[in-house]
């Protein structure tokens, strides 16, 4: 997984834009779904296309940033397939990953700093699924 997808909305447009260059620079390559100006927007015009895309194969993982995080990650959920999780913290991003297998992570951008949504997202794209007894439980997520 080199091709990460990014979209956020204008309260996460800075975010968004930092962990751009910053993953880029990363070496990863990055589908840029939008927004792409601090203007108010609304957030599934943006959300909805980047589910579409992991839920399509297209992409595996997907970053999405808005004030709260509650928005993208609620329309996010509404894809069949999709685990949206929110993290403020690494540890949140890890378990996320270790045991719900999360294919998207959502950035609170009013409640982090540009240094801890790094963090969130490095630990987010380094951690693996654990499986196991796991697996049966994400199976049992999708309606």
């Amino acid at each position: 997984m080199k091709t990460i997808a990014i979209g956020s909305d204008h309260a996460g447009f800075e975010y968004k834009q930092m962990l751009v260059q910053w993953l880029r620079d990363s070496g990863y390559e990055v589908r840029d779904f939008g927004t792409d100006s601090s203007a108010s927007v609304d957030y599934p015009d943006f959300v909805h296309p980047l589910a579409t895309a992991i839920t399509g194969g297209e992409l595996e993982r997907g970053i999405l940033v808005c004030g709260s995080a509650n928005g993208v990650c609620i329309t996010a959920n509404k894809h069949q397939g999709i685990r949206a999780a929110i993290a403020w913290e690494p540890e949140l991003a890890e378990l996320a990953r270790q045991h719900n297998d999360a294919n998207i992570i959502c950035l609170p951008a009013r409640f982090v700093s540009a240094e801890a949504a790094r963090t969130i997202v490095t630990q987010f794209l380094d951690t693996a699924f654990e499986g196991g007894r796991h697996q049966n439980r994400v199976n049992k997520i999708d309606c």
